[in-house]
């Protein structure tokens, strides 16, 4: 595996991330490791919100917040298939939503996503990485699947923590 190397930073990066008490502090540096690994311009982390039923990030470079109904673009696709996906020409891929693009102003090459699975192995989110100078491979995909299992107790954590905030936030206003 061609990113065996680079595992060895995995010990130091795990412990800067037990540090992390919040999504806003974690995802930046789960995003930062997962690019520099991969080599990749941009990486998304969609956290998933089963019962509102869509994905939300705040970390896509140089965007505030995007919101997609959890059965749209690829992250849909990912969460339907349960798998990892793969496409080098993001615009042939029939999932794909340019729309996105248009919106944020980036341009999209090639793209390729992981589901992030829970200890109940329900995915929680989605991990997107965007425009490698090369195509994405299977190297690739072995080090997405593993680093979304690995960063997974993190954000389930994290995410329960923000829900349990927003159900008391709630219950306060009445």
């Amino acid at each position: 595996m061609k990113h065996a190397g680079t595992y060895h930073t995995l010990a130091n990066f795990g412990r800067e991330l037990l540090e992390k008490r919040t999504l806003a502090e974690g995802l930046p540096l789960i995003a930062t490791y997962a690019k520099n690994v991969i080599n990749a311009d941009r990486c998304s982390i969609f956290m998933y919100d089963a019962v509102e039923k869509y994905f939300w990030t705040t970390l896509a470079d140089g965007v505030e917040k995007i919101i997609i109904s959890s059965d749209k673009g690829i992250v849909g696709y990912t969460l339907k298939t349960e798998k990892p996906v793969v496409a080098n020409d993001a615009y042939a891929h029939p999932s794909f939503l340019p729309e996105v693009d248009k919106e944020t102003g980036y341009k999209t090459e090639n793209v390729i996503t992981a589901p992030i699975f829970s200890s109940k192995r329900e995915i929680i989110g989605i991990l997107q990485l965007l425009n490698k100078p090369t195509d994405f491979d299977s190297d690739d995909v072995k080090f997405m699947v593993f680093f979304s299992h690995y960063v997974s107790g993190f954000l389930e954590l994290t995410n329960i923590y923000l829900q349990e905030d927003r159900r008391l936030l709630k219950a306060n206003e009445k």
